[in-house]
């Protein structure tokens, strides 16, 4: 569809986003579809972008994906997995799509608005996703990716650092998913003590039936030290 097609107003609206996203559409009618909620679709007899959403979804999973096998070669799958879920979360869609002022940009029925849909993560998420989407269809994987690359730009984690951060319980988790293709079993053994001063004993059973007993001052603490056991006894010390 050619821009004169647009009114000056949808127009500025779409060249601006455009500047924003640092690309030019050749097919200007793919962003707008990308910025139509469906409330405003059927006030007005038109398509909602929950096709490009779709795709936008795929287009992204596949090269974060891929940017992070290039970045962290040493991490394996399961932590490979962990960051791709951070990285391409409701929340990290949302704050990209805040940065680029998405949520104003919308075209949104009169009640969605009237509810605050504009700021409504879930809603902002979706149509980053088919703005992704909507640069797929019109540049290919390579404009997409290039995007996709601006909007990351000093957004990739550290998985060295984010890994000691991590509680002990989660990190057994990732590492006998890894090695044992299986989850621990936590099992309560016993409570003793006055109510305000308990000491909860726990075990914890690997799948190749290694057991590991533990103790402390609230079940959640005797469940990190038995993982904290366990793990140690994966080789995983720190």
């Amino acid at each position: 569809m050619q821009r004169s097609a647009f009114s000056p107003d949808t127009l500025k609206r779409l060249s601006e986003l455009e500047a924003r996203l640092r690309y030019r559409f050749r097919d200007i009618s793919l962003l707008a579809t990308a910025l139509t909620h469906s409330s405003w679709a059927n006030e007005h007899n038109t398509v909602h972008n929950e096709r490009l959403e779709f795709l936008g979804d795929a287009v992204l999973e596949v090269n974060v994906s891929h940017e992070i096998y290039k970045r962290f070669p040493k991490e394996r799958e399961g932590g490979m997995t962990r960051l791709r879920s951070r990285l391409v979360s409701e929340g990290k869609l949302a704050e990209l799509a805040r940065g680029l002022g998405l949520g104003e940009m919308l075209f949104m029925g009169r009640g969605e608005e009237a509810q605050g849909g504009r700021e409504r993560p879930a809603l902002i998420a979706d149509a980053m996703e088919a703005v992704l989407g909507a640069v797929y269809l019109d540049g290919g994987h390579e404009e997409a990716s290039a995007l996709i690359h601006r909007l990351y730009a000093g957004k990739w984690p550290d998985p060295e650092s984010d890994r000691k951060s991590k509680d002990y319980k989660t990190r057994l988790q990732e590492a006998t998913q890894a090695q044992l293709h299986s989850l621990p079993v936590y099992m309560p053994l016993s409570s003793t003590g006055p109510e305000h001063a308990k000491t909860f004993r726990v075990q914890l059973e690997l799948s190749d039936g290694r057991c590991f007993v533990a103790e402390g001052g609230s079940l959640k603490r005797a469940e990190q030290e038995a993982a904290h056991l366990a793990l140690i006894a994966l080789g995983m010390k720190e």
